[in-house]
């Protein structure tokens, strides 16, 4: 008895990866210089040519190989084994997990003191043109 493997769905796996990159349609189209109803079209093929797959990986971040031989269960082995070996000290791979961006906090804090000077700068100038108009009056 003879069983058939079924093929590899291509477009259904770049989706798949294009999702857990948190990627949108739109996204890819841009990065691979298509339109977003292409890469529709792409992720609805069974198969892609290999030109194109290579372009989609490298705006993936992935190989073509790890699209080809994509399962959902090799993404829950390899988030398993990740998250055990390299975040069991609060820490990623490369250090802290930051869900934002720390440059960003540190000019937002700096706009805010800048802010907050001028307020003071202001008061203060304000205090002196009362000052001046008071010795003036006398």
């Amino acid at each position: 008895m003879e069983t058939v493997t079924k093929p590899k769905h291509i477009g259904r796996n770049i989706s798949r990866i294009r999702e857990l990159r948190g990627m949108k349609q739109e996204a890819l189209a841009n990065a691979i210089g298509v339109s977003q109803q292409s890469v529709s079209n792409i992720e609805g093929s069974e198969t892609i040519e290999e030109e194109k797959l290579i372009e989609v990986a490298k705006a993936l971040g992935v190989s073509a190989d790890a699209i080809k031989n994509f399962t959902e269960e090799n993404v829950i082995n390899y988030f398993n084994n990740f998250y055990d070996n390299s975040a069991s000290n609060g820490q990623g791979a490369f250090g802290p997990i930051f869900n934002f961006n720390p440059l960003e906090k540190l000019v937002e804090a700096y706009d805010e003191n800048k802010k907050l000077y001028e307020r003071l700068l202001q008061a203060e100038k304000e205090k002196i043109s009362y000052l001046e108009k008071l010795i003036d009056e006398k």
